[in-house]
């Protein structure tokens, strides 16, 4: 009994201890956590034209200011995404009396016609008594999908069972063990009470989180002219999972159930990175949520706080397009920085937190560039932070651009979730 129990138990921690392993960064000794250190800068102007024209009003933002922005970030920072369009087949499960009776639970195996060999499993917990079509929210996972609550029906990814055995080097591991290992970050019963749907894909489906050289996941699908992987100005693995997450809204348009005009993207660390990415080139989402982004996310480059854009780019190569990698320990000569990233938002709410003991994600920087944008939301009169001032601990601010700086470390927490359904009450129940 108790080698059994010390198995699961170590099975457990090994799958928490290879999801988190890229979230726990290797820091480097001059990395920086004092203010008074933090150098001199200038932040690009979003409402600057590259031929130096300034914007003043929202048709100009729509039609000029904001293509060209959304063109930069492609080729300097997350590359292009494909514009090619690849048919998807969905295979659909179904149990209409989920977790007691509450919700309808649908698993939905989406395969690119092109190769259907390469599955993408998509879940999706509906309350079951809400009104339909009902809002919902959407986002990747690392673990996958089983973790995110221990409903023994929850299909278990082929990807993420090779991932984890990968990872364990073959050391004996349980894979029934890990059903809800990261239930403390989904909230499934709080989102479902509340009258919202939550959706989820692990992010192995679409892009393996290594540096693999693009052979495995989706890049393949798009290659052309016997090319084997991404141009300097491509998308690399952030640009897939964006894309994935873009597949998910494609057929939450099919699901009557489903309110396909209210879907809020919302993700974590790196998945944080990737909901802003989704959110800026898929205007469908009808709102954008960045939960301890950080670097290459919701904070600013340029103050080269905890993170910077050269341990980003040695530690994960495979995540930001080639271009990236001209500015380590050169952000000043980036052409944007991430306040732009989130005035792509623009008119649709866009929510960004921080954790008060996630230095590394730089939580000033992630409020400075939430503030930042704010200029641009002012074009269409609406407001975006609704202070100068970094609000205190604990203090939800914001109208159209939501912040909080909340206790804790780099994690999605009950408190988090709160504020984001609080913040999607206020917009999508209008």
């Amino acid at each position: 009994m108790f080698r059994k129990y010390y198995l699961i138990s170590l099975t457990v921690m090994l799958a928490m201890t290879c999801a988190f392993v890229g979230e726990v960064y290797a820091q480097d000794s001059d990395v920086n956590y004092d203010e008074s250190k933090v150098p001199r800068f200038e932040l690009p102007d979003p409402l600057l034209l590259l031929d130096g024209t300034k914007v003043y009003d929202a048709q100009t933002w729509v039609g000029k200011r904001r293509p060209e922005i959304l063109q930069l970030f492609e080729e300097h920072v997350y590359g292009k995404t494909p514009d090619d369009i690849i048919p998807m087949g969905y295979r659909i499960s179904e149990n209409r009396n989920a977790l007691g009776g509450k919700a309808i639970l649908r698993q939905i195996t989406m395969t690119p016609q092109n190769n259907k060999d390469l599955n993408i499993e998509l879940l999706v917990f509906l309350p079951k008594n809400a009104d339909k079509p009902v809002p919902l929210f959407i986002g990747l996972n690392f673990q996958g999908n089983h973790a995110i609550h221990p409903d023994p029906s929850i299909k278990i990814s082929p990807v993420r069972i090779a991932d984890m055995k990968r990872q364990a080097k073959g050391k004996k591991i349980d894979i029934e063990a890990t059903r809800g290992a990261a239930a403390s970050r989904w909230a499934v019963d709080m989102i479902l009470d509340r009258g919202y749907g939550l959706a989820t894909i692990y992010c192995g489906d679409l892009d393996p989180d290594y540096n693999d050289g693009f052979h495995d996941g989706i890049h393949p699908l798009f290659y052309k002219d016997g090319k084997t992987q991404p141009g300097p100005d491509e998308w690399g693995t952030i640009g897939a999972w964006a894309w994935g997450l873009s597949r998910a809204l494609d057929y939450f348009i099919t699901d009557e159930d489903v309110d396909q005009n209210h879907v809020a993207v919302m993700g974590h660390s790196r998945l944080g990175k990737t909901s802003l990415w989704a959110g800026a080139q898929d205007e469908r989402f009808a709102m954008v949520i960045s939960n301890d982004s950080g670097c290459g996310g919701a904070a600013l480059s340029r103050r080269r706080f905890g993170e910077k854009v050269a341990r980003i780019n040695t530690s994960f190569p495979h995540w930001f397009c080639d271009n990236f990698q001209k500015y380590n320990d050169n952000e000043d000569q980036l052409p944007v920085d991430q306040h732009m990233l989130i005035a792509l938002m623009a008119p649709r709410p866009v929510y960004v937190a921080s954790a008060e003991d996630d230095r590394w994600a730089d939580p000033r920087g992630e409020f400075l560039s939430a503030r930042s944008a704010g200029r641009v939301y002012r074009l269409f009169e609406l407001e975006g932070v609704g202070t100068r001032r970094m609000p205190e601990v604990n203090k939800p601010v914001g109208d159209y651009i939501g912040y909080h700086i909340r206790t804790g470390k780099h994690d999605v927490t009950d408190f988090d979730w709160t504020q984001y359904l609080n913040f999607a009450d206020k917009h999508f129940k209008k």
